[in-house]
């Protein structure tokens, strides 16, 4: 069975943790979009780990971790990243790479720093990854595949053609150092040597995981409102954060995807640009994001403090159904237990008309959040094993939000720890 655990709003919502906890009934987890750009926070007997390329699952000696054709493969921080696993004692991962994904370049790095820099005040919040550059090189048919460095021949033709393409731009429209072609060949033999062992077919792999009857978890990057076609555009990330691109960012038929755990949280956060109508400010806004997440709400990748808001039924109802949701998990409700009362987006209002639909970027930035609230229940709810000990108003809280977004929360995380879930 083929399940995918992705995000409802803007990345952050606690998905890291949810892939950690099903993987222990999984027996293979997919990365199938995004890079090292955004990061996933776990915490186990090991520690506390931010993940950015591997797959949640990693932490478990029974789950092959895969790094599908849809990622942008960064390998100096994949490798560094599994470095700082075994570092600490976990043992090493079985890790299995596709051999069609591509490579982030040390010049996609560079260019997307150069881009920031150049449109100043008018940038679009990049973590400077190099992300946007390597999918616009992906689909401008000029980026490199895994494949393409066991190819001698064909890998110094490209690094030719390309090398005088980027010159072009980093001399006249930067006006920064050029690109060595003969150190970005030693760069990507360098690489070619640290990938070989983990190199393979994976749609054929997880087409026969499949056929034998093995669970196979999709773990998503960041959430719908990054999608480039269906989010905040253009302040998107480069790939579809949706559950629908698993099947091409893994290589599976679409209709075996059986499960959609679309991950919510109980208020919220966002890294990074763009329109966010439920956010708030000041002290209000400082308390929650003290008290939020593990140790708060800050970037699992840039350390950036995230902008904090109340949890948004519009974007969450819109979000859930993108994702084509059969279960919410509701995350991290354990930190609201400090206020009297918790205010709720409900719609939002638009010059005057009221609208639970999530509308188009520009409509979006004009709108005015409908705020309604509810009492809270002002105590602990950690260690909590079992939906009805939680406290009335917690309940109802939860109640209140699956009756505004339409969808099933199946699951609740009352805490940090894989086991601080209670199940509906």
């Amino acid at each position: 069975m083929i399940k995918a655990v992705v995000g409802a709003n803007w990345g952050d919502e606690g998905k890291g943790k949810i892939t950690d906890m099903l993987a222990q009934e999984a027996d293979i987890v997919v990365r199938f979009q995004g890079g090292a750009n955004a990061g996933h926070t776990i915490v186990n007997k090991y520690g506390k780990f931010a993940l950015h390329t591997l797959p949640s699952g990693v932490f478990y000696d029974h789950i092959t971790s895969v790094i599908g054709n849809g990622v942008a493969l960064n390998i100096p921080i994949l490798f560094d990243e599994i470095k700082n696993l075994t570092d600490r004692n976990v043992p090493m991962p079985k890790i299995l790479i596709s051999d069609r994904a591509q490579i982030v370049m040390p010049y996609h790095i560079l260019l997307d720093a150069y881009e920031e820099e150049r449109l100043a005040g008018k940038s679009y919040g990049s973590t400077k990854s190099g992300i946007a550059p390597f999918y616009s090189d992906k689909y401008a048919k000029i980026g490199f595949q895994v494949s393409e460095l066991f190819d001698e021949d064909t890998l110094r033709e490209k690094v030719a053609k390309v090398t005088a393409m980027k010159n072009v731009l980093l001399e006249h429209l930067y006006h920064k150092p050029l690109i060595d072609e003969k150190e970005l060949l030693d760069t990507l033999h360098t690489y070619r040597d640290m990938v070989a062992p983990y190199v393979g077919d994976v749609s054929t792999f997880l087409y026969e995981a499949n056929k034998a009857g093995k669970t196979i978890l999709l773990e998503g990057q960041l959430g719908t409102l990054k999608d480039p076609d269906h989010g905040i555009y253009p302040m998107v990330t480069s790939s579809s954060t949706l559950a629908a691109y698993g099947a091409i960012g893994a290589g599976i038929p679409p209709y075996e995807i059986k499960q959609v755990i679309t991950v919510c949280k109980a208020y919220s956060s966002a890294v990074g640009a763009g329109a966010f109508v439920s956010e708030i400010f000041g002290d209000e806004a400082d308390e929650l994001r003290r008290r939020g997440g593990d140790g708060g709400e800050y970037g699992a990748t840039t350390g950036r403090p995230r902008r904090m808001g109340w949890f948004d039924c519009v974007a969450s109802k819109y979000g859930c159904r993108l994702q084509g949701t059969t279960d919410v998990a509701f995350t991290v409700l354990d930190v609201l237990g400090y206020l009297d009362e918790i205010p709720v987006c409900t719609a939002y209002d638009i010059d005057g008309e009221i609208t639970t639909d999530f509308p188009v970027t520009y409509k979006l930035e004009k709108a005015k959040p409908v705020i309604e609230k509810l009492p809270g229940w002002k105590c602990d709810i950690r260690g909590i094993k079992k939906y009805e000990d939680l406290p009335e108003n917690c309940r109802k809280y939860i109640e209140f939000v699956e009756d505004h977004i339409g969808f099933k929360i199946t699951m609740v995380s009352n805490g940090p720890s894989r086991d601080d879930i209670i199940y509906r």
